[in-house]
C-alpha cells in the first residue's frame, strides 16, 4: 500500500538524518580533541566587526565572514563576536556547531567530500570513506598532517544518478568504490606532485 511504503520513507529519512547528526557530533568532538594551538591574527576582524556592531540578525554573516578571513572560526573569534554583538558565546558556539557550513580547525587545499545521502549511502559510500580514511590516515573531518587534504561526510551532493559519490574541489567523482576512489586520489597527489615548483639548487 502506498501509505505502507510512505512510512518506511520517513523512517527511512529520519534515520539517516540521525546518522548525518552523530556523523557531524562526531567529527567535532574529534576535532576539538586534536586541534592545535592557533595563532590567528584577530585584528583581521576588527572592519567586520565595525560593520555588524551591534545590528540585529548579524550573527550569520559575522561567522561568515569570519570564515572566510582564515578559512575556519578560530576559538578567539567567538569572544570578538560576541563582544560586538552582545549574543553569549556559548550562544554564538551553539550556532556554528549547528550549521554544516561553519569550520572550528583549519581545513586542507583540497577538501574531499564523500556523499552519504540516501542513494550513496545504500550503495556503500561508507567503504569509500573507510578506503580513503586508511589512505590518507585521518579520520572523517581531519586534514592530513601536510595540509594538502581534509576529508569530509557530507549529507547530499545532489548527484543521485552518480552514487556512490565523491567531490575534490570542485571536480565531482561517480559509480566509485573504495579502490576507485583511492585511485583517483592518487592521480591528484601526483599531479599536485607535477606542479609544484622546483627547488632551485
Amino acid at each position: 500500500m502506498l501509505s505502507d511504503r510512505i512510512a518506511t520513507l520517513v523512517r527511512s529519512r529520519l534515520l539517516l538524518n540521525s546518522i548525518y547528526l552523530i556523523m557531524r557530533i562526531t567529527r567535532i568532538a574529534h576535532t576539538q580533541q586534536s586541534q592545535p594551538k592557533e595563532d590567528a591574527d584577530l585584528s583581521l576582524m576588527k572592519p567586520l566587526l565595525i560593520k555588524y556592531d551591534h545590528k540585529p540578525g548579524s550573527l550569520i554573516p559575522l561567522l561568515q565572514g569570519t570564515q572566510e578571513l582564515y578559512g575556519f572560526l578560530p576559538s578567539g573569534a567567538f569572544k570578538a563576536i560576541s563582544e560586538a554583538t552582545g549574543i553569549a558565546p556559548a550562544d554564538i558556539y551553539g550556532v556554528a556547531t549547528f550549521y554544516a557550513q561553519f569550520r572550528l580547525s583549519p581545513v586542507g587545499k583540497n577538501i574531499i567530500k564523500v556523499c552519504h545521502g540516501t542513494a550513496c549511502h545504500v550503495q556503500n559510500a561508507n567503504a569509500i570513506t573507510d578506503a580513503l580514511k586508511d589512505h590518507l590516515g585521518v579520520n572523517d573531518g581531519e586534514t592530513t598532517a601536510d595540509g594538502e587534504f581534509t576529508l569530509e561526510s557530507v549529507a547530499c551532493l545532489g548527484c543521485c544518478s552518480l552514487a556512490p559519490v565523491m567531490m575534490i574541489g570542485e571536480n565531482t567523482y561517480g559509480k566509485l568504490n573504495g579502490k576507485s576512489a583511492v585511485k583517483i586520489l592518487k592521480e591528484i597527489k601526483n599531479q599536485l606532485c607535477t606542479n609544484q615548483p622546483k627547488a632551485e639548487k
